[in-house]
């Protein structure tokens, strides 16, 4: 007999004591800042649950495990009364290694193979927390969350994006997250774009993220004379005109557009979702990334759409909790 032939159901008496409310405590680690926060099952943040810390480049061990401990002591303090945590998920800048709990982000050089996962396994246990912890790439978060409550809500093949300190992003095909076998799938801060060249301050100067990320297109423009430094000054010199912040923009917002197209022709994306600060520096960056795939050769490039993050900055954090409210969807 099939094991489909039976359907089991659970059903609560309507004199049993209510079920107490799941929330997640979810972990957004960055280049810039770790925040952490609960998450109930329809992907809310509990309002007063979210903290922040710095990380940095120039963080140390002690100081970025003090951060990330005390963000997630912070957050777990505002539990409701009578709530539940039913599991800890974490995005982190990578690379990562999912099977052993690793990470390596980039813009963090103090943290090479560093165990993430059980040392936030750690602190949930010292806060008296037996639950399952996960750890994926955070652009794998921000996937899962327009996926499950943003601008991607329905459709199947997906992948999201993050222009901030640096460029990350995850997959969704077939209705289901692509990670890889390290956890690393969809790491398009990393595809090589074309021969337009980025700073050189890791890898391969032809990256997407060498040359397109906020603190990257800064630079650039900083090389053709611009004054500011920082992508809220490059985004107020845009708005007022200037024409090295024009086409600092233009420039960024065409290799993005590139990078996209190839990844559109790879796995025939139906939408790309994109949030991050920098991404909100001006409309004008979508359209030229919009322009890049207009004028693609094929059509089923041409046809996938490019949006904006409906999830603003709390994007992140929800996509840290999809990973364990949203678990069937993982690999």
């Amino acid at each position: 007999m099939s094991r489909d032939a039976f359907v089991y159901r659970w059903v609560v008496p309507a004199d049993s004591p209510a079920i107490a409310p799941a929330y997640v405590l979810a972990v957004d680690f960055g280049g810039t800042k770790v925040e952490a926060a609960l998450v109930d099952s329809e992907g809310r943040l509990v309002e007063g649950s979210r903290h922040r810390r710095p990380t940095g480049r120039n963080a140390t061990v002690p100081e970025l495990e003090d951060s990330v401990g005390g963000v997630v002591r912070a957050a777990f303090a505002a539990l409701p009364e009578g709530a539940r945590v039913i599991g800890v998920g974490i995005g982190s800048a990578g690379p990562i290694d999912r099977t052993r709990g690793l990470v390596s982000p980039l813009n963090v050089p103090h943290w090479r193979d560093y165990p993430m996962r059980d040392f936030v396994a750690g602190v949930a246990a010292g806060l008296g927390l037996d639950v399952p912890v996960t750890l994926e790439m955070d652009g794998v978060a921000i996937t899962m969350a327009e996926h499950w409550v943003g601008a991607a809500q329905g459709v199947d093949n997906v992948m999201g994006m993050v222009i901030s300190t640096g460029i990350g992003g995850g997959l969704i095909v077939d209705g289901r997250v692509i990670t890889g076998p390290t956890g690393n799938a969809g790491h398009i801060g990393h595809v090589e774009v074309g021969d337009i060249e980025g700073e050189d301050t890791f890898g391969s100067r032809y990256a997407l993220e060498a040359m397109a990320s906020g603190p990257h297109t800064v630079a650039w423009a900083q090389h053709q004379g611009f004054a500011g430094a920082t992508g809220e000054d490059l985004a107020a010199a845009y708005a007022a005109g200037d024409p090295v912040a024009r086409e600092a923009i233009a420039r960024t917002g065409t290799a993005v557009g590139h990078a996209i197209a190839s990844a559109t022709a790879l796995l025939d994306l139906e939408l790309v979702a994109i949030g991050g600060g920098f991404s909100h520096s001006t409309p004008d960056l979508f359209d030229h990334m919009r322009a890049v795939i207009a004028n693609h050769y094929f059509p089923f490039v041409r046809k996938v759409r490019i949006v904006p993050s409906a999830l603003s900055s709390e994007g992140p954090l929800i996509g840290a909790a999809a990973l364990i409210h949203r678990a069937h969807l993982l690999p």
